[in-house]
């Protein structure tokens, strides 16, 4: 508990002796945090992914964590199960990092969207930027728009880019856009108007207009006040397809969780109350994989490395970011403004997190020319692998079931029953497509090429980043990171790879360590030389970020500032931090030399759009402090492993078993309740101070 400060402390008491002197300011805030925290009789996070859904809660001061089966049809489903489960109640405060929204982009499962743009723009969604993913297709395919032409609405209106009214917005023309949206029958509303970024006066009009129709309605310039009509119309649109899909999951939360207090992670690592979640939903798509990035960089501090790459791998895909990197904001994240999301570009401020189609539940089969290919299409939650005795087909989970490195007969702390059987078979079955001797080869092969694809991810965010991997600790966390962690430690020269407590549920601990976080952005197209008016903005974006806390917040709130700038005449940015204003323009060309080996010091800068983010961080509960491990002395059983061609023996240990300071040798197998580890041969693990398990080859530093 924290000390309590009186009055008369300072004062000496009639022995003589001296009474502590008043507790500085940083030991007052920590008091305070620590006071907040307990406060909460029970915190919850969870992560939802397309297979698990991961929980950890504190209850009693003692912290409990647990996966269960996903419910793909039915989302909130498993999430309400997961909240009784672990004892939610009013009050109770729940973090949830969610895939309702990406999967619904994904699968094109959104709202019939009517599209309101300025007349002779209805085609802006389709042109794009004319880009050309593959350049050597003789066909190519573009992603269709998410609004078809004929729900693409245009309105006689027109402003320049300073905002002044060109063509103005008649009553008439409002009545007769109105009576066009009430015909397409929409189930949403999305609202951009050239140029409104500078001038929303339009955009409100016509939402205002339509708003009697009863749908969600999205205006452009409340979203993404900033320049870029394709980036900007496609990102509105996102929000408007995604608005009613988000809010019946959200408003099924809100009802079924019997008042607990759920605020949902976005994709910047914050989060946001349902009410303002389900407005934004497209601030969500990379709500699960933002959450896990501050509870691996907590992770990889607490072992000695304040560089990370992170190996995020789950039943559908891997997530990697590289933490702690020159171009990171103070809290050593990394951010960037605008996505691609299948194929519809996002301009939102995110956490840079890359994804690829490569986790456990990825489909290995050979192709028409006899080509072994993983992913990315995954089993998912059902039928899921072959192993789950569903007469799902062969995927990673079977490749590694077969070979030995998952062992036990089920997963996720015996949520699912393992099936080795059928994992055999469905192996042997891709051996023989292949033309490979047995299941074995064939696993061994699904491995080689499932963990080339993940090395490619994390090069991508390391060193086509200009970073240089071997400065940096591997974090392996979801369900399967720690099966990869040694292979991949190896093939980026990591040395070492850090296995944390509650790898499995890493996300889910995350949504709950992020805290709440705000941002708002405008572009303004001004001198870098003009201070006085980029002042001037970032005071108005400081008060609307202040104003997005609840009142009781606000004296906690922290703000970070930042700036997109370019040399005139340049098409795109770079982000550097704003403030100081003075030195602005230093920091621009030093990053530009960074990034591309020269800077021109005397060109003329503009700054394209200022972004101001908040956060109030929420400390964790107190863990109450545990006994030693149960039979910390019980010997490893042995197991037999096939790695690199051949059978070995390993050990296999149990996670609560191992003690701080355990060695462990490899070949083993550690098994955790929704995660496992397999230490290779010529590596060691040793059981940090935290819980985790740090990796390093044998001999090595």
């Amino acid at each position: 508990m924290a000390r309590k400060w009186s009055k008369t402390a300072g004062r000496r008491d009639r022995g003589g002796s001296a009474r502590e002197k008043p507790p500085s300011r940083t030991r007052r805030a920590e008091g305070e945090a620590y006071a907040r925290a307990e406060a909460y009789a029970n915190v919850i996070g969870i992560d939802t992914g397309g297979t698990f859904t991961d929980v950890v809660a504190w209850r009693g001061g003692e912290r409990i964590a647990f996966k269960l089966p996903s419910t793909p049809r039915e989302p909130a489903a498993a999430v309400l199960a997961a909240l009784a489960r672990a004892g939610a109640g009013r009050g109770t405060r729940v973090r949830h990092g969610s895939t309702v929204a990406t999967n619904a982009l994904l699968e094109r499962k959104g709202a019939r969207v009517t599209l309101v743009t300025t007349a002779g723009f209805e085609d802006v969604l389709e042109i794009g930027r004319q880009e050309r993913p593959d350049i050597y297709a003789l066909q190519p395919r573009r992603v269709s728009p998410l609004v078809p032409r004929e729900r693409r609405l245009g309105v006689r209106e027109r402003l320049a880019a300073g905002g002044e009214v060109l063509t103005p917005l008649t009553a008439a023309e409002l009545a007769a856009v109105v009576r066009r949206v009430r015909a397409s029958e929409p189930e949403a509303i999305a609202v951009g108007l050239l140029h409104a970024w500078s001038d929303a006066s339009h955009e409100h009009r016509i939402a205002r207009a339509v708003s009697p129709l009863g749908v969600a309605v999205t205006c452009a310039a409340d979203l993404v006040p900033e320049i870029r009509e394709y980036e900007r119309l496609a990102t509105t649109v996102a929000n408007a397809f995604l608005s009613p899909r988000v809010s019946a999951y959200l408003g099924a939360l809100a009802s079924g969780a019997g008042g607990a207090d759920i605020q949902i992670v976005l994709s910047h690592g914050g989060t946001a109350p349902p009410e303002q979640a389900a407005r934004e939903p497209v601030r969500q798509l990379f709500s699960g994989p933002a959450a896990g990035l501050r509870a691996a960089l907590d992770v990889a501090r607490a072992c000695g490395h304040a560089r990370a790459l992170t190996l995020d791998v789950g039943g559908t895909s891997t997530d990697c970011a590289f933490l702690g990197g020159r171009d990171t904001g103070r809290d050593g994240l990394p951010r960037r403004r605008g996505r691609e999301v299948a194929g519809i570009p996002v301009l939102l401020p995110t956490l840079d997190v890359h994804t690829v189609g490569a986790g456990g539940g990825s489909i290995a089969r050979a192709d028409a020319g006899g080509v072994l290919r993983v992913g990315p299409e995954s089993a998912g939650a059902d039928p899921g692998p072959a192993c789950y005795g569903r007469g799902g087909p062969a995927t990673v989970t079977d490749a590694l079931v077969v070979l030995g490195a998952i062992a036990g007969d089920s997963l996720a702390g015996g949520a699912l029953a393992l099936d080795r059987a059928a994992a055999r078979s469905a192996m042997a079955a891709l051996a023989r497509s292949l033309r490979l001797p047995s299941a074995e080869r064939a696993a061994e092969g699904v491995l080689r090429v499932v963990e080339g694809n993940m090395a490619g991810v994390l090069r991508k965010v390391s060193v086509e980043c200009g970073e240089d991997p071997r400065g940096a600790a591997l974090v392996a966390f979801g369900g399967a990171g720690g099966l990869h962690a040694c292979a991949l430690a190896a093939a980026l020269g990591v040395p070492a790879a850090i296995w944390p407590r509650d790898a499995g549920v890493l996300c889910a601990l995350g949504a709950l360590a992020g805290g709440s976080r705000r941002e708002r952005s405008r572009s303004v197209l001004a001198d870098a030389r003009d201070t006085r008016r980029l002042a001037r903005e970032i005071a108005q974006l400081e008060r609307e970020v202040w104003s997005a806390f609840p009142a009781r917040d606000r004296a906690h709130v922290q703000l970070e500032h930042r700036a997109e700038v370019r040399t005139r005449g340049q098409a795109h940015e770079l982000t550097v931090a704003a403030l100081p204003l003075a030195s602005l323009a230093a920091r621009f060309h030093d990053a530009h030399e960074r990034r591309y080996g020269f800077a021109d010091r005397d060109a003329a800068l503009q700054v394209v759009t200022l972004e101001v983010g908040g956060w109030r961080d929420e400390p964790l509960p107190r863990e109450r402090r545990g006994s030693a491990p149960a039979h910390a002395d019980a010997k490893p059983e042995r197991i037999r492993v096939w790695h690199a061609g051949r059978a070995l023996e390993a050990r296999l240990h149990r996670r609560e078993q191992l003690a701080a300071g355990t060695l462990v040798p490899g070949p083993a197998v550690v098994v955790d309740d929704g995660a496992t580890l397999w230490v290779a041969p010529g590596w060691s693990g040793a059981v940090h101070a935290s819980g985790a398990i740090v990796l390093k080859r044998a001999g090595g530093r």
